[in-house]
């Protein structure tokens, strides 16, 4: 038995998300039907995040075990072969039986993309959330600074969240703008569920000054999901890159 991880890119504007789900497509299931396919044996592939419906990703990651005797590295090749344009394996390689991408230290980037101009792009509607709203990025950056550290994040997940703890570390939190594109880039150790997004949400708000860079700690002190700002739409959300320690 061998274990193979994939780097998997993809537009996730036509899946139910990562993870399988009844009766819809997932970016999981596909992966697993053009796998099977491929070596000829059922085969059930691991993702390291459960992106969301509508969420993309240039670097999410995965493992499945096989029995097959192709390279690691010709896997990626013979895979693109058989999967939709809309997702494409970016580097495979074989790697220790008993590697687990949930279970190892590893750093997670994420980048949400705001177009914020008078009027919408075409171009830009399935990979930027639009606000004509004019935003104060420094603002945001300042509101930015003080999620950066370890922190009980319960403010900024879903209700439904169902993790052992809330406490997660921010490396960096990082805004800019380009032209008229806002991006906002989150590195750490883990995340939430729509801890990225609802971030995301609240750092617009400040943005449009209905709220201050000075109450990010108290919303995080408060503990409490309504205290933040909105959850941002998915279609601005991407999974860019994972790091992992080296073992």
């Amino acid at each position: 038995m061998r274990r193979i991880m994939l780097t998997v890119a993809y537009d996730g504007t036509n899946y139910h998300g990562w993870q399988i789900q009844p009766n819809v497509i997932t970016i999981e299931s596909v992966l697993n039907e053009a796998l099977s396919s491929l070596f000829k044996e059922e085969i059930h592939v691991i993702g390291a995040s459960r992106t969301d419906t509508g969420v993309h990703a240039l670097g999410n990651i995965a493992v499945f075990d096989t029995e097959a005797r192709m390279l690691g590295d010709k896997v990626s090749y013979a895979l693109n072969q058989r999967l939709p344009q809309d997702i494409r394996i970016e580097d495979s390689r074989e790697v220790p039986l008993d590697f687990h991408p949930r279970h190892c230290n590893s750093r997670k980037t994420y980048e949400y993309k705001i177009l914020n101009r008078e009027f919408p792009l075409p171009t830009y509607r399935l990979y930027a959330h639009f606000t004509y709203v004019p935003l104060d990025v420094t603002r945001m950056q300042q509101a930015a600074d003080y999620l950066v550290g370890e922190h009980d994040f319960k403010s900024f997940c879903s209700v439904n969240t169902v993790a052992e703890t809330t406490v997660r570390t921010l490396y960096s939190v990082k805004v800019s703008k380009e032209s008229d594109m806002i991006t906002i880039r989150v590195t750490g150790s883990g995340f939430l569920y729509n801890m990225v997004r609802i971030i995301a949400g609240t750092l617009m708000e400040v943005g449009k000054g209905s709220m201050s860079p000075e109450q990010i700690p108290q919303i995080l002190a408060a503990l409490d999901r309504q205290k933040a700002g909105p959850t941002a739409p998915a279609c601005g959300l991407t999974l860019y890159a994972y790091e992992f320690e080296k073992r």
